[in-house]
This record gives C-alpha cells, structure tokens and sequence, in this order.
C-alpha cells in the first residue's frame, strides 16, 4: 500500500527507502514492531555493500504508527558508531506522544479522517498492552500521575 510513496520520497529526499513490514497490534504488543523495525534497519546499515548502497543515502520513514517505530529507530541508532548514521528521518503524522491526548492538535483534528481522536488513543493503547479498557481515562489525561505530568510538561504542554 505504501510502494508508490515510498519510491516518491525515495526520489525526491535523494535516498535509500527501506519499507519494513512490522507485526502489528494487538496480535504483537509493544515492543514487537519495534523491534522487527530495528532489527530490519540494523541489518540494512549493517550490509549496504551487498545491497549497493551509499551510506550516506539512507533515510528512515514512517506514517501514523510507523511515524514512531522510524522515529524511534532513529533515536536508539543515534549513538551507534559501528553502523553509519542515518541521513534523515522523515515522520508523516507520527504517533509520537500518549501523555495528553487533550493538547491543542489533537482539539483541532479530533474529528479529521482517518484518524479521529479517540482512535488515536485506542490504537496507543492496542499496540501497548492490546486492551482498550482504559480508553476514557486516557481521553481525559487521568492515566498519567500529575508528577510526571509535571516532569514532562516542558516538552508536552499546549505552549
């Protein structure tokens, strides 16, 4: 489904796109996809000589979900010295945050297809534990202890 935009970045970014087909939610929790996406990437940078790759091409990309597995993978590779770096990586509406499902972006395209609100935070919680029982209290930023809310607020708040 994504070959087509696939090749399009590849074209455009001038890079090397790998398209990685990860176990998805609920059947594979957290930390599957992630891991499948990491270890998908590791062996890539791993063998870009068999492959004919110029290290310095090679990007990492995803949407929705896919959005956080490349962001993610980015960041655990970051520090790596035995493997090259990654040129970029490109997020296309990446699930990056479950604090607060309340912040204005989320206000502002609640009812937006495909991807309303509450659905946003019932696949979080599907592709975190696979149970959706908490849905509500998450919807109302309860799941999250006012300490933490108060130690992350620097970097998710609605300035």
């Amino acid at each position: 489904t994504h070959e087509e935009l696939c090749r399009f970045i590849a074209r455009e970014s001038e890079s090397v796109v790998v398209s990685v087909g990860y176990r998805l939610a609920p059947e594979h929790r957290y930390p599957a996809a992630y891991e499948d996406c990491l270890d998908a990437t590791q062996h890539f940078l791993q063998h870009l000589e068999r492959y004919g790759v110029d290290p310095a091409r090679v990007t990492v990309c995803g949407d929705s979900a896919g959005g956080n597995l490349a962001a993610a993978v980015s960041q655990t590779l970051a520090g790596r010295a035995d493997l090259p770096r990654l040129r970029a990586q490109i997020l296309i509406y990446p699930g990056l945050q479950a604090r607060d499902f309340n912040l204005p972006s989320y206000q502002q395209n609640r009812g937006v297809p495909l991807l309303f609100r509450e659905r946003a935070a019932f696949y979080m919680l599907q592709y975190l534990n696979g149970n959706a029982t908490k849905l509500e209290e998450v919807l109302e930023g309860s799941h999250i202890p006012v300490d933490i809310k108060l130690k992350y607020r620097k970097w998710v708040s609605p300035d």
